[in-house]
């Protein structure tokens, strides 16, 4: 049996893989310093004995710190990057060509594939917890599919300052892409959770979104690869997604993506075995 972790910001993704099966788990992060006790307590709470486990694969957060061992079971320490490319690989079958991929979870990192190696072109601190930061800090809720579920309901451009508002024509670009993202909200500071939500979702994704063709666009490619669990919130997709369509840029969204890095960590266990 092979158990593998990524500690993110917001969650602790599991999975584990035996008799030719993947299973997978998540939990909240803990607030507390990743050690051996923590390991031992996750364990204990899908039931994995330990005396069956092979090996263990660990990445993000201070795994790196964990000791090489827990009992007689090996641990190996997966950098987070290599955890992005090779689940990105298995997820999307990625083979030579130079593929972007893109991590969109409490922060968002962008990483080109190349064969096995995995360069990281860079990163930007928007993302899932920038949502949820500001969800809570504007209307008490921080939590990210339910300002999803409310942004599906609301009409940003009651916030938003389209291209169509404030002139007649830029180019071929549509009059409904954003000029000012809450450029009205200075003159409708009072407007409803779900406008702001819908100002708020597709905020988060045209930033993800124009990064993501940016860095495609930098490397040659037409395409981009989303792991993440943020790129799995059908409002910050679709801001994510008229920002690629400006560059002729296509998205593409595995239905396993918000465990993309620890199934890389999974297939690099699988080296171990």
């Amino acid at each position: 049996m092979l158990v593998a972790f990524d500690f993110g910001i917001s969650n602790t993704d599991i999975a584990v893989f035996k008799e030719h099966e993947k299973i997978f788990h998540t939990i909240p992060t803990k607030q507390e310093n990743l050690s051996l006790a923590l390991l031992e307590e996750i364990l204990e709470l899908y039931d994995l004995d330990r005396s069956k486990i092979d090996f263990i694969g660990v990445t993000g957060g201070k795994s790196s710190d964990l000791p090489d061992l827990i009992d007689s079971t090996p641990i190996i320490k997966v950098n987070e990057i290599e955890a992005i490319g090779f689940g990105a690989k298995t997820l999307y079958q990625i083979e030579e060509e130079p593929t972007l991929v893109v991590s969109a979870g409490t922060g968002t990192a962008c990483v080109l594939i190349q064969g096995n190696t995995f360069s990281h072109l860079g990163g930007i601190a928007v993302g899932g917890g920038m949502l949820e930061g500001l969800g809570s800090l504007l209307f008490k809720n921080s939590h990210g599919q339910e300002i999803n579920e409310f942004a599906s309901q609301g009409s940003r451009d009651k916030l938003d300052l389209l291209i169509g508002d404030v002139v007649n024509k830029i180019g071929a670009l549509s009059p409904d892409i954003t000029a000012v993202n809450f450029g009205k909200a200075k003159f409708a500071s009072a407007d409803t959770m779900e406008n702001t939500s819908a100002a708020l979702c597709n905020m988060i994704g045209e930033v993800i979104g124009t990064v993501a063709y940016l860095n495609a666009l930098l490397i040659g490619s037409s395409e981009v690869c989303f792991l993440g669990r943020t790129s799995h919130l059908s409002e910050v997709i679709k801001g994510i997604d008229q920002r690629l369509v400006l560059a002729g840029i296509t998205g593409h969204y595995d239905d396993q993506r918000a465990y993309g890095n620890v199934i890389g960590v999974l297939e690099q266990l699988k080296n171990y075995g």
